[in-house]
């Protein structure tokens, strides 16, 4: 059996996923490769079957550097159904893209992009801007509701429930339990963070970098934490006492 050279490159993944700000995922495609697309998305699934169940989605076009063509993106929809999800829209901005928008009876959606990405977009984010005070909410957050600071902090004085959703374009304090989802850095913030003063989220996001916690790790599970972006990499960890 052929081996391959200890120093040969690992292949550059097919997609990144991302959480984007009005709670849509959005895959951004690097090929149009079905068969690359539907095994990396079925491993993501598998880690969190339950939220990514019957998920819709949009699919970012920005990434390929050329149009795709409308059976590619038809393979590409095929791939995105058999993994468990539901495309939903289209990103991009280009002539070409408003036409597959028509084929594929899917609407073009505005782009999520971080603060540091470099290719336009149709707005450019908004940053919580200094001397805004946080928007402050001292009653629970139930299952099913969502509240959304925009362009400056959020600060939670009780409880986020399991079902519920907080964002912040700027960072997220909640001084209760957090059992649902929190996003912070919206519009692309990268230094935006999470606090909480006891974990137990289902969903953690900085600037579109998600993670998703079926199985809460134990020393995380209960505790006061913190999110933030290390690179292109979410960090959750205990706060330092």
């Amino acid at each position: 059996m052929m081996t391959k050279p200890a120093d040969a490159a690992a292949p550059a993944p097919a997609i990144d996923i991302r959480f984007g700000q009005v709670g849509l995922i959005q895959v951004r495609l690097r090929s149009t490769d079905p068969g690359a697309i539907l095994d990396e998305l079925t491993g993501r699934v598998a880690s969190a079957p339950l939220f990514f169940q019957r998920t819709g989605i949009c699919l970012d076009l920005t990434l390929l550097g050329r149009d795709p063509q409308l059976e590619e993106m038809r393979g590409v929809m095929d791939a995105v159904r058999r993994a468990g999800m539901l495309p939903v829209g289209l990103v991009g901005s280009s002539a070409a893209v408003e036409a597959l928008s028509a084929a594929l009876e899917l609407p073009v959606l505005a782009p999520f992009r971080p603060q540091t990405q470099t290719i336009p977009v149709v707005q450019p984010p908004e940053r919580a801007e200094p001397g805004i005070p946080a928007l402050m909410q001292h009653q629970p957050i139930r299952s099913g509701q969502r509240i959304y600071a925009r362009s400056r902090d959020l600060v939670v004085t009780s409880t986020v429930g399991a079902g519920a959703e907080v964002i912040a374009d700027g960072c997220v304090h909640i001084y209760g339990a957090l059992r649902g989802r929190a996003v912070a850095g919206a519009r692309g913030e990268a230094g935006s963070r999470v606090f909480c003063q006891e974990f137990h989220a289902e969903l953690v996001s900085v600037a579109g970098v998600f993670r998703v916690f079926e199985t809460l790790p134990p020393e995380l599970a209960g505790k006061p934490v913190q999110a933030w972006l290390d690179g292109d990499d979410l960090r959750v960890a205990p706060l330092s006492s």
